[in-house]
C-alpha cells in the first residue's frame, strides 16, 4: 500500500471512529465496526485501482461507507444506484450532507437517462399539431409549455402539473432517435444537452443501473452518449445488475415505437410529398399488417416465441409484415433526397425490418426470445441467457468497480453474483447487520398450511393469517405477494374482515401509497414485486410483513427455460443452479423491509411451509437475518401486542 492509499484509508476511517466527523455532526451517533470496515475496503479498492464486491447487511450504513472514500479520494466517481428514488436521495440528501460535514465542494451531477427529460423541439411539433390531440393529451401538452419556461433542468420529475402516467409525456420525452443534434433550434438550451455538459464537468456523477448500462453500451458501438470515463464506479443496489445486464445486452423492438414511424410517413406524405400517394398506401397496408398481427399474439397470449414459431397463422402474419416493410422500404429508398425527415425514416425502418426478421427468424439457441404485451402494444425481447463474457469486457481494467447490496450471498457465498457478472477475480466481503434480530425480530411459518399450488386454500390460509397479525398489529402491516392474482384475490376478501385501511397496488403510484401508509399510521398495504425492495418504512409505522410463498421463477418465464435448457445440457440441476438462488435473494429483499432501523421491532410471517419442510429450505433460511422462529401463530400475535 503507497502513502496516497494509506492516507486514504486512515481518513476514512477516523471519519467513523467515535470522536470522528460524523459524531461531531450526527446526533445520537453511534459507530459501527462494520461500517469501518467496508469503508477501509472501499478506500483499497480506490487506491488499488481494484474491484470489491460487498454484501452489507441492513444496518451497516453502506452509504456513508462508500461515499465517504469517494469524496475523500478526489478523483472522479459515478455512483449508480437501482431506482431514481435512491438516486434522488444520494443527490439531495447524503452527499450535501457529507460535503458539509467534510467541507469539501466538488461538482455534483445528477443525471437521468433521456426520456426523463423534456426535448424542447417535440414539445414545438406537438403544440403545432394541437388539432390531432384529443383534449386531454391537449390540456397536458399546454401545462407542459407552461412548466417549460420555468424549470431550470427540463427533468420531468419535477413536472407536477401532468400525471406521471399522461400520454402527453410519451410525446415530448427527449429520445435519441429523433435528436437532431446541433442542427436543432434549441441545441444551446437543451436540456439534455445541458444535463451531459454538467456530468462531464463534475467530480461526482449520480446516475441510475438503465442509464449506466444503455450509456456504456452505446460508447461500445462508437456512439458517445452522457457519461464520462470515471475514474471509479460505484454499484449500489447491485443486486439488480444481472437483470439490467441481460436487457441491455440483449435487443428489444417495440412495436409501439414501429406504429408511431408508420404514422410518422403518413404524416411526411400529407405534409412534403402529395405527389407520391403510393408512399401513404403502403404505410398503411404495413399499419393494417401490424394491426392484424397484434390480433393473433393477443388472442393466443403466449409469451415464449419459440413455442409461437410452429403456429401457422402467426408465422404467416409475422412474414407478412416483414414483406410489406420490405416494399415500403424499397418504395422510399426511390424517394431519398426529397425530404430530410422522410430520409431519416428511411433509416429507422430498415432497422426495423432488420431486428423483426432477426426476432421472427429466431436462430441463436444462447437467447431467449420473449414477447411481453402492453396494453395496445408488444415488445419483442432478444436476451442473452449469460451476459457474464460481455460484462467481462464492460468491467475494464482502467476502472476500480465496487459492488454492494444488502442482498448479494446465497449460503454466504458471492460467488453466483460475481460469476454471472464476470467479475469473479473481485475482493469478496460479507457484512452482517448490526442489528440485534434476534430480541427484535420473529420470523413464523404458521403450522397446518394448505399447499401452495392449491389457490383457494392458500388464499384462506393467508387470509385467517393475515387478520390475526393485523389485528395484533393495529394494521402497520406490508402483505407481500408474488402474484397480482393472489393479491387480488385476498384484498376483495380482506376488506369485510378487517376495520384497518387498505392500501392496494394499483390505486395509485406506489409514491402515493407510501406516502398515505406513513400519514395513516395504522394502514395495511398489499403489494407485489414492486413493493419487495426499495421501500423504507422505519419506527412503529410497521410492524409486521407477511409473504404469501417463496418467490420463485415462473417455471414458464422465457429465459428461465431458456437458462434451464443451457443449464441441463451442462449436466446441471437448473432449480439449484437457477430457480433457488433467484428466490433466495427476492426474498432476503422482501424480508428486509420489516427491520430497517436499530431499535425497530416486528415480525415477518411466511405462508410457505416448504422452507421448514423441504430440504432446499436451508439455503433461504441460512441467508435470512437471525431472526428467533415459531411455528405458533399465537405467539406473533403476543409479540406484536407488546409492540410500543
Amino acid at each position: 500500500m503507497n502513502a496516497l492509499s494509506s492516507r486514504l484509508t486512515i481518513d476514512s476511517e477516523q471519519a467513523f471512529d467515535a470522536d470522528g466527523v460524523l459524531a461531531r455532526h450526527i446526533k445520537g451517533y453511534s459507530a459501527r465496526v462494520v461500517q469501518k470496515q467496508m469503508a477501509s475496503a472501499v478506500s483499497c479498492a480506490i487506491s488499488g485501482k481494484s474491484n470489491l464486491v460487498v454484501e452489507a447487511g441492513t444496518g451497516v450504513g453502506k452509504t456513508y461507507a462508500y461515499l465517504i472514500p469517494a469524496l475523500l479520494s478526489g478523483k472522479q466517481i459515478i455512483v449508480s444506484t437501482g431506482s431514481k428514488n435512491l438516486q434522488e436521495q444520494l443527490f439531495y440528501k447524503d452527499l450535501p450532507a457529507l460535503l458539509d460535514m467534510l467541507s469539501l465542494a466538488p461538482k455534483l451531477a445528477l443525471l437521468k437517462g433521456r426520456s426523463n427529460y423534456l426535448c424542447q423541439l417535440l414539445l414545438d411539433k406537438q403544440l403545432e399539431a394541437c388539432e390531432s390531440h384529443e383534449p386531454k393529451v391537449l390540456d397536458d401538452l399546454l401545462r407542459i409549455n407552461q412548466w417549460a419556461g420555468q424549470t431550470a433542468d427540463g427533468d420531468l420529475g419535477g413536472l407536477t402539473s401532468v400525471s406521471e402516467n399522461s400520454e402527453a409525456l410519451w410525446l415530448i420525452a427527449s429520445q435519441r432517435d429523433k435528436c437532431t443534434g446541433k442542427k436543432c433550434v434549441h441545441y444551446e438550451t437543451c436540456f439534455t444537452r445541458k444535463a451531459r455538459v454538467r456530468a462531464m464537468d463534475a467530480k461526482i456523477i449520480v446516475v441510475n443501473h438503465h442509464l449506466f448500462f444503455a450509456d456504456r453500451i452505446l460508447k461500445e458501438t462508437g456512439f458517445a452518449e452522457l457519461l464520462p470515463d470515471s475514474d471509479v464506479v460505484i454499484f449500489d443496489e447491485a443486486h439488480l445488475l444481472p437483470d439490467i445486464a441481460v436487457i441491455y445486452f440483449g435487443q428489444q423492438i417495440s412495436t409501439r415505437s414501429l406504429d408511431s414511424l408508420l404514422g410518422q410517413i403518413v404524416t411526411v406524405y400529407r405534409t412534403e410529398l402529395r405527389d407520391s400517394a403510393q408512399i401513404e398506401q403502403l404505410a398503411s397496408r404495413c399499419i393494417s399488417r401490424l394491426n392484424g398481427w397484434h390480433q393473433h399474439m393477443y388472442d393466443v397470449f403466449e409469451t415464449d416465441w419459440r413455442l409461437l414459431m410452429g403456429n401457422k397463422n402467426i408465422a404467416s402474419a409475422s412474414w407478412a409484415i416483414i414483406e410489406e416493410l420490405k416494399a415500403l422500404e424499397s418504395l422510399l429508398c426511390a424517394h431519398i433526397g426529397r425530404s430530410e425527415t422522410l430520409d431519416e425514416c428511411t433509416e429507422k425502418l430498415v432497422t426495423f425490418s432488420s431486428k423483426m426478421g432477426v426476432f421472427f427468424q429466431c436462430e441463436n439457441n444462447q437467447a431467449a426470445y420473449s414477447i411481453d404485451y402492453g396494453h395496445r402494444y408488444l415488445t419483442l425481447s432478444i436476451a442473452p441467457i449469460n451476459v457474464a463474457r460481455e460484462c467481462e469486457k464492460l468491467f475494464d481494467a482502467q476502472t476500480s468497480w465496487i459492488f454492494t447490496s444488502a442482498t448479494l450471498q446465497i449460503n454466504r457465498d458471492l460467488s453466483l453474483f460475481t460469476k454471472g457478472l464476470g467479475i469473479d477475480k473481485s475482493q469478496k466481503i460479507i457484512l452482517d447487520s448490526p442489528f440485534d434480530y434476534r430480541s427484535n425480530a420473529l420470523l413464523c411459518v404458521p403450522r397446518h398450511l394448505s399447499k401452495v399450488s392449491n389457490h383457494e386454500a392458500a388464499v384462506r390460509d393467508l387470509l385467517d393469517v393475515s387478520v390475526k397479525a393485523i389485528n395484533a398489529a393495529k394494521g402497520r402491516t406490508f402483505i407481500l405477494f408474488t402474484s397480482h392474482r393472489m393479491m387480488n384475490a385476498v384484498a376483495a376478501r380482506l376488506q369485510s374482515r378487517v376495520n384497518y385501511p387498505l392500501l392496494v397496488q394499483g390505486q395509485g403510484s406506489k409514491q402515493s401509497l407510501m406516502k398515505k401508509f406513513r400519514q395513516l399510521g395504522n394502514a395495511v398495504l398489499l403489494g407485489t414485486g414492486a413493493f419487495w425492495e426499495g421501500v423504507d418504512v422505519r419506527g412503529r409505522l410497521l410492524s409486521c410483513v407477511i409473504i404469501d410463498k417463496l418467490p420463485f421463477v415462473s417455471p414458464s418465464d422465457t429465459l428461465y427455460r431458456a437458462r434451464a435448457e443451457n443449464v441441463s445440457r451442462n449436466g446441471q440441476d437448473p432449480f439449484t443452479s437457477i430457480s433457488l438462488p433467484q428466490a433466495v435473494i427476492s426474498l432476503n429483499q422482501g424480508v428486509g423491509r420489516l427491520i430497517r432501523d436499530e431499535s425497530d421491532r416486528g415480525v415477518l410471517i411466511l405462508c410457505d411451509n416448504r422452507i421448514v419442510n423441504r430440504e432446499y429450505g436451508e439455503a433461504f433460511l441460512n441467508s435470512l437475518p437471525p431472526m428467533s422462529r415459531t411455528r405458533d401463530i399465537d405467539k406473533v400475535v403476543d409479540f406484536l401486542q407488546q409492540i410500543k
